[in-house]
């Protein structure tokens, strides 16, 4: 490692101006520290929950810009979990990043199917998480604006000029 590099590894992240709030659920506590760990300089807000019913609870109280939910959890499994997830009309388009060890063409099947918009596999690489929080915090905002200037043009009459 070069002097260079070491120095970067101590600087914060720069505030990212796509602040999101984010439902981080995973049974393992360390798997939820070290999430932390690379999300917290970005300057958005982490909510932890350390099982599927727990995630529900927080799901029934407030709406999130992303969800990274893990897969492999005891009682209720991560596809359990989004399968109620989106059963919900307040969270039914909530992205779902999956988080799992396991890169099997089934389960990544059945993610998808739920509607995950990506799967991250363990051990996660800090930047390709950071990169998909950046996307969805920054789809959370532009999305909504988009779909609104469509709903505004679209009343809006069109006039064919008489030649």
């Amino acid at each position: 490692m070069t002097p260079t590099q070491a120095l970067a590894i101590d600087q914060p992240e720069e505030t990212s101006p796509w602040k999101a709030k984010i439902l981080m659920v995973d049974d393992n506590e360390q798997n939820l520290l070290a999430l932390e760990a690379v999300l917290e300089h970005a300057d958005h807000e982490l909510v932890k929950a350390t099982s599927g019913r727990e995630a529900l609870r927080y799901l029934l109280a407030d709406d999130f810009a992303v969800i990274l939910l893990d897969v492999k959890m005891p009682d209720m499994d991560g596809f359990e979990t989004a399968s109620l997830i989106r059963a919900r009309k307040r969270s039914e388009h909530t992205p779902i990043v999956f988080l799992t060890a396991f890169k099997g063409e089934e389960q990544l099947s059945r993610g998808y199917d739920l509607g995950a918009v990506d799967f991250l596999f363990k051990p996660i690489v800090p930047e390709i998480l950071r990169t998909c929080i950046r996307a969805e915090a920054m789809a959370e905002v532009v999305l909504p604006c988009a779909r609104a200037l469509l709903r505004e043009a679209d009343a809006v009459p069109s006039t064919v000029a008489a030649a």
